[in-house]
């Protein structure tokens, strides 16, 4: 009895721990990816960048955590103190949610589901709702016309991305598993017949994730910080860890969608831990990509931001929605 009730305890534990150890991997990409952009930042703007705190600036993210988390939480006298400290917290969770579904190599995934990838843009979709409250919540003009424009900017190109994802699912011709997409691209990454589809899911992604050059809901020059003006301490920090959150989880969504996830570009399928490096390569290569856009484009005004949207990208998106399922059934 006493073995049986300890098997039930482990085997109840289990996924558990696997969710926490989870969350702490990502958590910890996410902290050294902001140590990565501050270095990328600065050798391209020809300065040394965080180098002070660890060798090479490497304790750099541990001290700016523990800098946040020792500060005072100052909260606004005229803010609702219920949404004003729940609109971080749900950025943060949601963001961290879609990571459930994604596979690190081709037998490890926390949570497989047929329907992965509407799971994903089912969440991205609920993390809007962090933008709205805490532009509305904080009572500040400043912050909320930083979550009017964040909210407009994130469903316009939701649109454009979610058309994106289906005509991929086009492509593999079957319930929209991501694991499935994965191996669909053994013999031809997606990123070669599909690749306007790719470079305007690349321009979407940088959109949605208010990136620039299109960071327009934290113009700086107009708006100080956008929707978080009045957020400070551990909510702020909440705010940071679920936008750079989303930009791993979306830069990996790219490398699953386009460029052939754990694959190598020969279809060689590595072992175990091997194939999860190939995709931390590409996913870096992907943020990379993001840091390298910060870092060249400037700002664009935001009637651009939203007519290229709607006057470029979704009517191509919805061409390629339409041309890739018909060639597919021409050359069946």
């Amino acid at each position: 009895m006493l073995h049986w009730n300890l098997n039930f305890i482990i085997s109840a534990i289990a996924p558990l721990l696997i969710v926490i150890l989870s969350i702490v991997v990502v958590l910890l990409a996410v902290a050294y990816a902001t140590l990565a952009e501050r270095k990328v930042m600065g050798s391209m703007q020809r300065r040394l960048g965080p180098n002070k705190v660890g060798i090479y600036g490497l304790l750099q993210p541990l001290a700016d955590g523990g800098k946040l988390l020792l500060k005072e939480t100052v909260i606004p006298s005229h803010a609702n103190l219920g949404l004003f400290l729940l609109a971080p917290i749900l950025t943060l969770i949601f963001s961290l949610l879609g990571w459930m579904i994604i596979p690190f190599n081709n037998t490890t995934v926390i949570f497989d589901t047929p329907l992965g990838i509407l799971f994903v843009l089912a969440i991205s979709s609920l993390g809007i709702y962090g933008v709205i409250f805490s532009g509305w919540a904080a009572n500040s003009k400043y912050a909320f016309l930083g979550s009017l424009r964040s909210t407009a900017q994130m469903i316009s190109y939701e649109v454009v991305l979610g058309l994106i994802i289906l005509t991929v699912v086009f492509c593999l011709g079957d319930a929209p598993n991501i694991n499935q997409i994965v191996i669909s691209q053994k013999a031809i990454w997606y990123i070669i017949p599909l690749a306007p589809l790719g470079i305007m899911f690349f321009i979407s992604a940088l959109a949605e994730t208010n990136r620039p050059p299109f960071d327009l809901p934290e113009a700086e020059s107009e708006l100080v910080a956008g929707y978080f003006t009045e957020h400070s301490a551990m909510p702020f920090a909440y705010f940071f860890l679920g936008e750079y959150s989303s930009i791993l989880l979306i830069s990996t969504l790219t490398v699953i969608l386009f460029l052939g996830g754990w694959w190598t570009p020969l279809g060689f399928l590595l072992p175990g831990s091997l194939s999860s490096f190939i995709l931390g390569l590409k996913v870096s290569f992907i943020f990379f990509t993001f840091i390298w856009v910060r870092a060249t484009f400037p700002r664009w005004k935001y009637t651009q931001l939203i007519v290229i949207c709607w006057t470029s990208l979704l009517p191509l998106t919805l061409g390629f929605i339409t041309a890739v399922p018909s060639l597919l059934l021409t050359c069946v």
